[in-house]
């Protein structure tokens, strides 16, 4: 009795009662044995799946993983799949509510389990994020050619798969010593080197008649001469006109210009009108614009300057870098004192300790730290050589690089513990802002006030009002609707006339306003999928046929049609749900199941035939040559699902835009889903989808949860997702409310010890022995 006792305790199963066998018989065994298992067999195993073991109600408890994919599949109408005899809708309800009740039942009496995350590594994001964050130098990780971060669970920052290979490490020192010497100043800078940005290069892009716009990448905090060519024609008696400079939309210089004369036909660029300016490293986004609205009015008509003839004359130019005598603002953030003072230096190394560690050095650390810098001054370097040498040691310090948690027993695989305040600190700064805590978040946790739930909430509130919480756009949702994988596709220009840089930005600019309207709004959850709103600008609204949107600034743009409304037809989902040279209703289907429902389909049989697409659009269409995949029963069970919800979009071509034929064939979007709802319109579709408010909510949350906790979900953590979905239902899921419960949520602010097995257990290998 005490060896299963302790087995029971180790493996942290439900001390359930077990389950009702007369019911299981009643409700559930005849619609296993007489309806699943003519597909689901050790024959046929449709799926990968077979039940001929699922006939006891044992199984439901032994097997509640396995139960639970069968109820939802049961409960979304999926199975049984069209074809197969249904039973009466009251069995099928039945059996759904005998599963229900059983999985409640378990829930109730299970010890709650927070689980554990292993010792994660920081992704390429974060870690750039923190040293941005924290010395304000603009690292790029991905460009300086760190390892591209597995995968795991759809995400980038799951413990698992952040493994640390000998080249990551070696990249790590570099990295080390490149951010050191441009926090501390001390770089020494290469041969200026000049970049140009025009049209006839294809990198300059213009926004208006008298502005245009060029991004460009600055390695060094540095002088730069900066030469501006824009058209012009004046009388030559007219007064000079007055040429504006920004910076991330920031006014940093201005310049009076002078016009070229009236009588030219090709208006020369003002090759002459530059200037040498302090510019801080990093990827800017640069404009430049007259500020005086009569000199517009001189200028020929815009058409002039967009016709094919004459391409627009404009220029930016860099040259550079150049040494400065601005200090800059990383060298401000580190050099807080002057370290040739006494005690400077430990003062410094100390406060920089304490930042990327996110908590307090310890002695040994401060002082293991101060050698470095003494040996530094040893070897003949200055006072702030050896800062800079310091700082090198703590950016590859395990310390900064790994997110550390401690059990106080790593072995206990049963008693639950809070993390402490500033363990809960990092992980809410890295859910939120994909970077390391600031000063005030640390403060509070060192008070050790922030488990605090009025206090955690208020930082909550804050963090998610602060300009870095886009970051949980861009990386949580940015991986979650697959979003970053536009800066990868490719789609043939040759079907797609539209398709280049600009209207690519256009659709993730689109997206992004819209998700972060939902999130900063706290708009229900559904709304991305209902919402007769998005963000649009002038090149954008012309792709869309959309009327009334001029200039190339991003507005809120009420949508008055059914060809738009919600993220599955906006343009960024579309394209990366498509093959490069046509759409693809089954990839779009599973798009849905998996982004939107939270239903993945299996991975699809071996050998399964690749669809001919040279003959779709002019011998026969799509949706036929799709229907030969649906005749083979094996396949027809994921794709009677898949491509219906696939074809529903199918008024939309490869990236996104709206038609009605298909090559010569007009497109058929209609369909009936496995659960027996037809629809005839993409508008109907969506309307279906809209209605299953539940499952997109939850679909939803066991994501962000994911992302949040850095690891996958495991059965012990369906109750926290059950509690938020129910707690949240009457107020139809508001985005930010899902976040306040996952930071209050068990598994977000506890964790336990590795779970040991029977066998590693030296103290139960001496019970089974007594």
């Amino acid at each position: 009795m005490r060896i299963l006792l302790g087995v029971i305790l180790l493996t942290n199963l439900p001390l359930w009662a077990a389950p009702d066998q007369a019911a299981f018989d009643r409700d559930v065994k005849p619609i296993i044995s007489k309806t699943c298992m003519a597909c689901h067999n050790a024959s046929l195993l449709s799926g990968g799946v077979n039940l001929t073991e699922f006939t006891s109600a044992a199984t439901v408890a032994s097997n509640r993983a396995a139960w639970e994919k069968i109820l939802q599949k049961v409960r979304s109408g999926e199975m049984p799949p069209k074809g197969i005899p249904r039973p009466p809708q009251p069995k099928m309800d039945a059996m759904v509510a005998y599963l229900e009740g059983e999985f409640d039942k378990a829930d109730r009496n299970t010890k709650p389990d927070p689980g554990r995350v292993t010792v994660r590594r920081l992704n390429r994001t974060e870690y750039s994020n923190s040293v941005r964050d924290i010395l304000g130098v603009d690292f790029r990780a991905k460009d300086e050619e760190f390892p591209t971060d597995d995968l795991g669970e759809g995400f980038d920052n799951v413990a698992d798969v952040l493994s640390i290979s000998p080249l990551l490490l070696e990249k790590y020192v570099a990295a080390a010593e490149t951010i050191a010497a441009r926090a501390t100043g001390r770089v020494t800078l290469p041969k200026p080197i000049t970049s140009q940005y025009d049209s006839n290069s294809h990198n300059l892009q213009r926004i208006d008649v008298d502005t245009i716009k060029a991004t460009h990448r600055l390695d060094f905090d540095a002088d730069y001469d900066v030469m501006i060519g824009m058209p012009g024609q004046r009388s030559q008696d007219a007064a000079p006109v007055k040429l504006g400079f920004w910076m991330d939309g920031k006014l940093l210089q201005t310049v009076e210009v002078e016009t070229k004369p009236s009588n030219l036909v090709y208006f020369s660029p003002f090759s002459e009108t530059h200037f040498r300016i302090f510019l801080p490293a990093g990827e800017h986004e640069f404009t430049v614009a007259f500020m005086d609205d009569s000199y517009v009015k001189t200028l020929p008509e815009s058409s002039y300057y967009s016709s094919k003839k004459n391409k627009f004359p404009g220029s930016i130019t860099f040259s550079g870098p150049f040494p400065t005598k601005v200090e800059s603002v990383s060298r401000k953030r580190v050099f807080v004192c002057n370290p040739e003072e006494n005690g400077c230096v430990a003062r410094i190394v100390t406060g920089l300790a304490h930042r990327f560690h996110r908590r307090s050095p310890t002695d040994k650390e401060i002082r293991d730290l101060m050698k470095i810098a003494a040996l530094a001054r040893q070897n003949g370097e200055t006072a702030e050589g050896s800062v800079e040498v310091a700082l090198e040691a703590i950016l590859v310090s395990p310390n900064f690089l790994f997110r550390v948690e401690h059990d106080p027993n790593p072995t206990d695989g049963v008693t639950v513990h809070k993390v402490s305040d500033l363990e809960l600190a990092t992980r809410l700064s890295y859910f939120l802002w994909s970077s390391t805590p600031d000063e005030e978040l640390l403060r509070v946790a060192e008070q050790k006030r922030l488990h605090e739930p009025a206090v955690l909430d208020a930082q909550v509130k804050r963090m998610l009002n602060d300009p870095h919480a886009n970051a949980l756009v861009d990386n949580f949702v940015g991986q979650w609707l697959e979003l970053r994988n536009l800066d990868s596709v490719k789609p043939d220009q040759d079907k797609f006339l539209s398709w280049g840089p600009e209207l690519k930005e256009a659709m993730k600019t689109e997206t992004k306003l819209f998700v972060e309207n939902i999130l900063h709004e706290n708009r229900p959850l559904p709304e991305m999928l209902t919402a007769r709103y998005t963000y649009l600008n002038d090149r954008l609204a012309k792709f869309y046929g959309i009327p009334g949107v001029t200039g190339p600034e991003f507005r809120r743009v009420e949508l008055t049609t059914d060809q738009r409304g919600g993220i599955l037809t906006q343009a960024s989902v579309l394209t990366v749900s498509s093959y490069p040279t046509r759409t693809s209703p089954t990839i779009r289907g599973k798009y849905i199941l998996n982004n939107i429902l939270g239903t993945p389909p299996p991975p699809p049989p071996p050998d399964v035939p690749a669809l001919d697409a040279s003959k779709v659009g002019s011998e026969v269409s799509l949706r036929s040559q799709l229907s030969e995949h649906r005749s083979n029963p094996v396949c027809a069970s994921c794709h009677s699902k898949m491509d219906v919800l696939g074809f529903g979009l199918e008024n939309y071509n490869g990236i996104g835009k709206w038609r009605t034929m298909d090559g010569k064939f007009p497109i058929d979007t209609s369909g009936t889903l496995p659960g027996g709802k037809s629809f005839v319109t993409s508008r109907e579709m969506r309307a279906i989808l809209a209605d299953e408010t539940e499952e997109f909510a939850r679909c939803v949350t066991e994501k962000m949860m994911i992302y949040a906790l850095g690891r996958g979900l495991q059965p012990y953590d369906r109750p926290t997702v059950n509690g938020i979905i129910h707690k949240l239902q009457p107020q139809q899921y508001p985005f930010q409310s899902v976040i306040y419960e996952i930071v209050h949520s068990l598994p977000f602010q506890a964790r336990r010890g590795e779970l040991v097995t029977k066998r590693e257990d030296p103290k139960l290998k001496e019970t089974a022995k007594r």
